[in-house]
C-alpha cells in the first residue's frame, strides 16, 4: 500500500475523530482530503473457486496472491507462479502483437477489427487489466474500441456477439421496464449510455447493432474520466429498423419489425427513463446517436428534470466551440474576436445545428449577452444541407435551422439564393472556417478548397468533423495540398499530421468528443447537479480551449494530444463542477455536501484534487470471500 495512501487514510481517520470531537473544524481545515476508497479497500465477494474465474469483474487470472487462491478455493486451478500486473501485461502484448494477424477472418477483415476481437477478448475475462491496457495505450486503442473502428464493429455487431453486454429494452417489453431495470446486477449506477441505433456514426440505421457504440463510450469514461466500471451501463432500446438490409437477415439479433415513430416511440423512450431514474435515482444519462429528428426533442423533453445530455448535439458543439475558439488564437487574434468570424456550415443534422447554437450562444456572450447580441449572432453563419444554401424560401424548413435560414434580399447582395451550392457559398463569402459535419465523405471537394482559398481570412480553418473516417469532409492531405501550408485542419477522426517539407508539419487535430463527454460526466457527477446546463457546458468547452498553450496553438495545434486525456478530463470535470457550484446547481457527492463543495471551489488546486482522488483506477483490489445470505 502506498505511502501516499496511509497518509490520506490517516488524515481521513483524523478528521473523523475531530468531527466527533468539540474542536472547531477551522482549526483543522489544511487535513481536509478527498479521497476516494475505490481500489485500495479489501473487496467482499459472494463467490469462490471457479465462479471467480469466470467474473470480469474480480478475475485477476495468474495476478491472485497465494493467501487469496487459499481463500478464494483457487490453489490448483491456476499456474503456480503468481505474476505481477505488469508482467501479464506484458504477456499480453506479445500475444496482441501476433494474433492481429492470426486473428483476422480474411481480406475484409481490417487489421483494426483483429485488435478489437482481441482486445474484446480480455475485456470478457479481466475487466481491470483491460482497463490498465487500454489506459496505458490510449492513442493507439481508442480509435479501435471508438470511433473510427467502432463503426464497423456495430455494422458487425450481430455476427461478433459473444456473450451480452450491458440492457436491451425493446419495443416488445412495454409495460414491463420497470421491473427489468432490477435484472442489472450493480445496485448503484452513475453513467448510462443510451442510443436507439437508429443513425450511428454516419452510418445510417444498425439497429440493435449500434449497442456497439454504448459500450464504446462507456469503456472511455472509465479509461479517461475514471468512472468505477461496475458502475456504467450501456442501453439498447430497440424500436426496430427501418434498415431493409437487416430486416431482412436471418442472423439479425433484433426486432425484425419496422421502426416506431410518433406518440409510440415517444411512450417507449418515457418508460425507459422513468425506469431508470426509479431505481438510480441519480444516475447521468448520456443519449448516443439518436436521429436527428428525435435528437432535438428528446433532449428538450427531458433535460431539465433529469441528469442527461445528448453528446451528439452538445458534447459534439462543446468540442466543435473549443476548437473555433482555438483558431482564433492559432490566426493570431484574441479570443474576443469570435463573434466577428463567418463560418459556413456543411450539414443540418442534430450536430451541425446543435454546433451553430452553442458558437451562437457563446459569441453572444462574449457580446454582453444581450437579445440584440444574440439576434445579431446568427448573422455570421451560412448553412448548406443536401439541398444547398437555407434562406427563408426553403419550404418545410426544419424548426431547428429556421433561426439561420439567411434573408434572401440578403442572400441576393452576396449573390447567393435559396440552394446555392456549397461551392457558390464558399466563393460569395470568403469564411473564416469551413464547418463539415455532413456525414458525406469527400463533400469538400477540389472545387470546394479551391474556393475557400479566397478566404478574408490569411489562416482559413478547415474542420472535417464528420465520423467514420470515410465520412470525412476531407482529408488533411487534401486541405494542406489545395489550400496552401498556412491554414488549420481538425477533423472527428483520427488522421496523420501531413509533411509539409522544410522540417515543416501540417497539424492533424482531431476534434474528437472524448475531449469533453468524460469530463462532463465526472464533473456531473462529483457535482451533484441536478441537471446539466449550458452553462455547464460552456465551462467544459472553455478549459478545453485554454488547455493548449501559446506556442502550440501558434504552430496550428487546436486540440491537445489524447495521451493527455485522463488530465484534459480532470481539467475539464474540475470546470463543470465549479459552475455547477456557480449556478447554485450542485448537492454534493457521496460524504461531500454542497456546503463542503463551495469550499472547496474557492480554491483552485483543492477542486483539482478532488476530482482527481475521485477517478477509479484499474488497480486489483484485495478480494475477501463473505458468505451470502443463500448459502
Amino acid at each position: 500500500m502506498s505511502n501516499f495512501y496511509n497518509q490520506t487514510r490517516a488524515a481521513s481517520s483524523l478528521m473523523r475523530r475531530l468531527k466527533r470531537s468539540v474542536i472547531n473544524p477551522t482549526a483543522v481545515s489544511r487535513a481536509r482530503c478527498f479521497t476516494t476508497t475505490e481500489g485500495h479497500r479489501p473487496t467482499l465477494v459472494h463467490k469462490r473457486s471457479l465462479d471467480i474465474l469466470h467474473d470480469p469483474w474480480f478475475n485477476k487470472g495468474t495476478a491472485f496472491s497465494m493467501t487469496e487462491r487459499d481463500r478464494l478455493d483457487l490453489r490448483g486451478l491456476l499456474p503456480p507462479n503468481v505474476m505481477s500486473s505488469e508482467q501479464q501485461i506484458e504477456r499480453f502484448m506479445v500475444d496482441l502483437k501476433r494474433l492481429e494477424v492470426q486473428a483476422r477472418d480474411g481480406p475484409s477483415d481490417p487489421n483494426a477489427l483483429a485488435k478489437w476481437r482481441i482486445l474484446n477478448r480480455l475485456h470478457d475475462r479481466n475487466e481491470t487489466m483491460y482497463y490498465k491496457v487500454l489506459i496505458a495505450n490510449i492513442e493507439e486503442y481508442a480509435p479501435i474500441v471508438y470511433t473510427p473502428t467502432v463503426g464497423l464493429v456495430c455494422q458487425n455487431y450481430s455476427g461478433l456477439f459473444r456473450r451480452p453486454r450491458g440492457m436491451y429494452f425493446s419495443a416488445e417489453d412495454r409495460g414491463e421496464m420497470m421491473s427489468m431495470v432490477y435484472n442489472w446486477p450493480a445496485d448503484q449506477v452513475d453513467m448510462i449510455v443510451v442510443t436507439d441505433g437508429s443513425r450511428i456514426l454516419g452510418l445510417g440505421d444498425l439497429g440493435v447493432q449500434g449497442i456497439g457504440i454504448a459500450i464504446g463510450k462507456l469503456d472511455l469514461y472509465v479509461a479517461a474520466a475514471g468512472i468505477n466500471p461496475q458502475r456504467v451501463l450501456p442501453v439498447m432500446i430497440d424500436v426496430g429498423t427501418n434498415n431493409e438490409k437487416l430486416l431482412k437477415n436471418p442472423l439479425y439479433l433484433g426486432l425484425q419489425q419496422h421502426r416506431l415513430d410518433g406518440d409510440e416511440y415517444i411512450a417507449v423512450i418515457d418508460e425507459f427513463m422513468e425506469a431508470v431514474f426509479t431505481r438510480w435515482p441519480n444516475v447521468i444519462v448520456q443519449f448516443e446517436d439518436f436521429q436527428s429528428k428525435w435528437a432535438f426533442k428528446l433532449l428538450q423533453r427531458y433535460r431539465n428534470a433529469h441528469r442527461m445530455f445528448n453528446d451528439d448535439v452538445q458534447g459534439t458543439a462543446g468540442v466543435a466551440i473549443a476548437g473555433l475558439l482555438g483558431a482564433v488564437r492559432a490566426q493570431g487574434r484574441p479570443m474576443i474576436d469570435f463573434p466577428k468570424q463567418k463560418i459556413v456550415v456543411a450539414g443540418a443534422g442534430s450536430a451541425g445545428i446543435g454546433v451553430v447554437n452553442a458558437a451562437r450562444k457563446t459569441m453572444a456572450r462574449m457580446l454582453g449577452n444581450t437579445e440584440h447580441a444574440f439576434d445579431s449572432a446568427k448573422s455570421q453563419f451560412w448553412v448548406v444541407d443536401a439541398n444547398g444554401l437555407i434562406t427563408d424560401e426553403r419550404e418545410n424548413i426544419d424548426p431547428d435551422a429556421l433561426p439561420f435560414a439567411r434573408n434572401t434580399n440578403e442572400a441576393g447582395r452576396q449573390g447567393l439564393r435559396e440552394g446555392s451550392s456549397l461551392v457558390e457559398v464558399v466563393r460569395q463569402v470568403r469564411p473564416d472556417v469551413l464547418l463539415g459535419l455532413s456525414g458525406v465523405g469527400g463533400l469538400f471537394s477540389k472545387e470546394v478548397l479551391e474556393a475557400l482559398k479566397g478566404s478574408t481570412s490569411a489562416k482559413p480553418a478547415i474542420f472535417a468533423m464528420s465520423n467514420p473516417t470515410k465520412n470525412a469532409e476531407c482529408t488533411p492531405e487534401e486541405a494542406f495540398s489545395i489550400v496552401g501550408d498556412n491554414i488549420i485542419f481538425a477533423s472527428g477522426s483520427p488522421f496523420r499530421d501531413v509533411d509539409l517539407g522544410n522540417g515543416q508539419i501540417g497539424h492533424s487535430n482531431q476534434g474528437n468528443n472524448m475531449y469533453l463527454f468524460p469530463g462532463i460526466g465526472l464533473g456531473t457527477l462529483l457535482s451533484g447537479s441536478r441537471i446539466i446546463s449550458d452553462g455547464m457546458l460552456q465551462a467544459a468547452a472553455e478549459r478545453l480551449a485554454a488547455y493548449i498553450t501559446e506556442d502550440e496553438v501558434l504552430k496550428g495545434m487546436i486540440f491537445p494530444p489524447i495521451s493527455k486525456i485522463r488530465d484534459i478530463t480532470k481539467e475539464v470535470a474540475a470546470a463543470v463542477v465549479k459552475e455547477a457550484v456557480e449556478e447554485d446547481l450542485a448537492e454534493g457527492y457521496r460524504d461531500i455536501d454542497a456546503r463542503e463543495l463551495q469550499k472547496i471551489c474557492q480554491n483552485e488546486e483543492e477542486v483539482l484534487e478532488y476530482v482527481e482522488n475521485s477517478m477509479w483506477s484499474p488497480e486489483y483490489p484485495t478480494l475477501v470471500y463473505k458468505r451470502g445470505i443463500d448459502g
